[in-house]
């Protein structure tokens, strides 16, 4: 009876046991899973801060990149519209940052292509620095030219204008002189073979002016046709007659010929005369005579007819 009931007693003590182990096994257990779900809580955890530090950092460079786009300026045309493109493409690449800012893998890509959009606008630095350099050359280069083109326009003024003193000079001492002026009262006789001065009015039939032309080395040679002015006392220009063909100029202006005479100047003194005659009888009075050649007047002289 007693070693029946001491084995009862260990067949009950080891059925304890068994079931302590059992339990210990299945707590040990429990808590083996409760850490391995911690320690995956722990690495998602530092994983999903790591992504978003990464997300921060790209958005951080973009913006900083966007900034530096923002001061490109190029002059060519077709640079500034491909820098407006990527500035553009920096904005979107911001935007999808912020969308995909638990994707790893796409904020990688995002890293990447702003790597090589910075990577593009060194590019573009260096070129704009280069074409800025060389505008700046040619603006020195153009400053010069100009300068030196002003120098010879100045000194091609100065030609043109000595040349048009030197012009105006020569036409100066080219006109002719005109001396010895004389003007009488004249009437004929035994049918115009005879001529008679005369200092009445009613018996002067012409005019006669008689004139000499200096010598002049440096007028043209050749023949100088002399017109005779006459301005009667009453005031009017004494002429045969009031057409185109007694009409004449002088210093810019025009009037009518009493007389005129063509002489053959051959750079030496000369002297001519020349008859001149009205449509009418002549008045008493004083008579303005003036003497032009080449469309100067080059002498003066009055007649009195009582």
């Amino acid at each position: 009876m007693s070693e029946e009931k001491e084995k009862s007693t260990k067949k009950r003590g080891l059925i304890l046991w068994i079931i302590i182990l059992l339990l210990m096994g299945t707590n040990g257990y429990t808590i083996w899973l409760l850490l391995k779900e911690q320690n995956k809580i722990v690495e998602q955890k530092i994983v999903t801060e790591t992504i978003i530090v990464e997300r921060d950092n790209v958005k951080s460079d973009l913006l900083v990149l966007q900034k530096e786009y923002d001061g490109l300026v190029a002059k060519d045309a077709v640079m500034q519209k491909d820098i407006d493109e990527k500035k553009a493409r920096i904005e979107e690449l911001i935007v999808e940052a912020e969308k995909h800012k638990g994707d790893a893998y796409m904020l990688s890509k995002l890293r990447k292509e702003a790597e090589t959009l910075r990577s593009i606008m060194q590019g573009y630095v260096r070129t704009i620095d280069s074409l800025n350099t060389l505008n700046q050359n040619l603006v020195a280069e153009k400053k010069t030219v100009l300068k030196q083109l002003d120098v010879e326009k100045e000194k091609q003024n100065t030609l043109v204008k000595e040349k048009e003193e030197l012009k105006t000079t020569i036409a100066k001492g080219s006109i002719l002189t005109c001396f010895n002026i004389g003007a009488k009262g004249v009437a004929f006789k035994r049918g115009g073979k005879k001529e008679v001065e005369t200092t009445k009015a009613r018996k002067t039939e012409k005019i006669k002016v008689t004139f000499s032309l200096g010598e002049n080395k440096i007028a043209k040679a050749g023949e100088k046709t002399v017109f005779v002015r006459i301005m009667t006392p009453d005031g009017k220009e004494m002429a045969k007659s009031y057409d185109e063909t007694y009409k004449f100029t002088f210093d810019k202006s025009s009037g009518y010929y009493a007389g005129k005479e063509t002489l053959n100047y051959a750079n030496v003194e000369i002297t001519g005369v020349t008859y001149c005659e009205g449509q009418g009888d002549f008045v008493p009075g004083n008579y303005i005579i003036t003497v032009t050649c080449d469309g100067v007047v080059i002498g003066s002289s009055s007649l009195k007819l009582n």
